[in-house]
């Protein structure tokens, strides 16, 4: 696991130097990188020249496929129709209006992830980002890097964490979660190697003490205890520097500073006092009792992780392959995973639609707080790639062909956004490719079957 760093840029030394790429406060062993801020680039030619405003990488999985009749747009092009499950994509009243900003992608294969047999949960969700076909095994776990850790690699150490994996539900990469398919397949999106999956953190006390306090999650169960019995809140380590800084910026500057530690102190009181979010790394809490709020801290987590520049690749799941989880408070009555055989019944068709209608909408929020982040003359969401996928089409045919995807931001105008993308069995693998390249990540092909670029994306 990266680890935040050692050398601080504390304000004196910002006094003599220019500012860095990246720039922190710190004290007492705290760490808080700051977001970007106008002061940071001099003239909009030094902007263009050092492309200091970074281009990231999320990835924003859901479970057991999508009910596509009410997913799928019935024209392509710009003036695509919006169906019900997208209809969050544009809301006056809320002031939502994202059409420009997101591809929707119809037609997409990912045929290396059909098992070998049953298992097409555990293969898709293994090959969600990897596009391998992966071992049939509990053990001898086999699949290949995901498309997020190329990029990741790609960063180097650029950024305190070259990557992050969260999520909502865990549980142990050990046993068979899939028709012989070991759990690892199933519980990880993020590979780093043919043998190596990035267990993510579902508990977002966890991940927020990771982005902003250097914690370190194989602490002994001693070791967070005196942390948390002598711990102060991460911005009472550093409100000195932060007055300092502040008074030696621009009303701008100094706005965006404040919100940002604003946010920083909101999301961590949120997670202090917030019993429904009291899980350890050991993963998901089935007694949890707010989903919905877990959901959205890790979201406001994932928002600030990228802001302040402690990572610029995210990998999120909403649930593990063919989730269980019940949606009452949709007014959904039974399991997401046994609804998703729907077995051509129009009710369970009607619970689909509600359950990835929400899903959608997380997606969307997510969306929009980073587009409500401005960066320069641009936005935080101009300036990234955000994919919306799942492992199947469908949870009763388990098709791994026409797979619901969508990918929102421009990676800073290499991509063309806007439009409903109509294709015929090119597989995801080249999609994948075509982000990379535009995130600046020369690859000739991806996966098991990519031949290249994705047509018509730039």
């Amino acid at each position: 696991m990266s680890q935040m760093p050692t050398r601080i840029m504390t304000p004196s030394r910002i006094k003599r130097n220019p500012w860095s790429r990246r720039a922190f406060l710190g004290g007492a062993g705290a760490v808080v990188g700051l977001p970007f801020l106008e002061s940071m680039f001099p003239t909009r030619a030094a902007r263009a020249d050092l492309r200091q405003v970074p281009l990231r990488l999320v990835n924003f999985y859901v479970p057991n496929g999508i009910h596509m009749p009410a997913w799928t747009p019935q024209t392509e092009g710009a003036d695509y129709d919006l169906p019900p499950i997208l209809a969050s994509l544009v809301n006056e009243q809320a002031g939502v209006s994202l059409r420009e900003d997101v591809l929707v992608l119809t037609g997409l294969s990912n045929e290396p992830s059909r098992p070998d047999g049953p298992g097409d949960h555990a293969a898709g969700t293994a090959g969600f980002l990897t596009c391998r076909h992966i071992r049939k095994s509990e053990t001898d776990i086999q699949c290949g890097i995901s498309m997020d850790q190329v990029f990741a690699n790609k960063i180097g150490d650029a950024t305190p964490l070259a990557s992050l994996q969260l999520g909502i539900e865990g549980g142990s990469n050990q046993g068979n979660c899939d028709s012989g398919y070991g759990c690892a397949y199933s519980r990880n999106i993020s590979w780093a190697n043919e043998t190596t999956p990035l267990s993510k953190l579902t508990a977002p006390k966890l991940a927020f003490d990771l982005v902003f306090g250097g914690f370190d999650p194989s602490a002994s169960d001693e070791e967070l205890a005196r942390r948390k019995a002598y711990r102060l809140s991460v911005l009472d380590y550093v409100k000195e520097e932060a007055t300092q800084l502040m008074g030696r910026l621009g009303k701008s500057d100094a706005e965006k500073l404040d919100e940002y530690l604003t946010g920083v102190r909101d999301l961590e009181s949120r997670l202090e006092n917030g019993e429904s979010l009291a899980c350890d790394s050991g993963g998901f809490d089935a007694s949890f009792t707010d989903f919905r709020e877990q959901v959205d801290v890790t979201l406001d987590l994932m928002v600030l992780a990228l802001q302040c520049d402690a990572t610029r690749a995210i990998t999120f799941m909403l649930g593990n392959a063919s989730s269980g989880r019940s949606y009452d408070f949709l007014d959904v009555v039974g399991a997401h995973h046994d609804i998703s055989h729907h077995g051509d019944d129009p009710e369970n068709f009607s619970r689909l639609q509600t359950i990835d209608t929400w899903e959608v909408a997380q997606f969307v929020r997510l969306i929009q707080r980073m587009k409500e982040i401005e960066e320069g003359e641009s936005n935080m969401l101009e300036n990234s790639l955000v994919m919306f996928g799942s492992e199947i089409e469908d949870g009763n045919s388990h098709a791994h062909t026409n797979l619901p995807i969508l990918v929102a931001g421009r990676a800073g105008g290499a991509i063309q956004s806007g439009r409903h993308m109509v294709f015929d069995g090119e597989p995801v693998a080249d999609l994948f490719t075509s982000m990379l390249g535009a995130l600046g990540v020369s690859v000739p092909s991806f996966g098991d079957d990519g031949t290249g670029p994705l047509q018509g994306l730039t």
